[in-house]
């Protein structure tokens, strides 16, 4: 599947929006239905680097393409979204 510059951006854009709270994650479902959307808390991260940091949220992608699910920083290989609460400044 992957994301597109542009679907990064949007992305981006909701996230990164000066008033982005609980309901962004909603609009973020509506806007890309196809994805997997997960929020699950910081420390089951573990040591992974967000793929992108917001003033609330931090964003990882992950890599559904094999047998079993991954975290990726490449877009072209994602097929899902993991947002956890910012755990750092952006």
């Amino acid at each position: 599947m992957g994301l597109s510059a542009g679907e990064i951006s949007e992305i981006d854009a909701l996230l990164g929006a000066p008033d982005a709270g609980p309901s962004t994650l909603a609009a973020l479902r509506a806007r890309f239905p196809k994805l997997s959307l997960t929020r699950v808390d910081p420390s089951d991260i573990g040591v992974e680097a967000p793929f992108r940091q917001y003033k609330l949220f931090d964003l990882y992608l992950v890599d559904g393409s094999n047998h079993c699910l991954s975290l990726t920083d490449n877009p072209e290989l994602a097929t899902g979204l993991v947002v956890t609460a910012n755990r750092g400044t952006p």
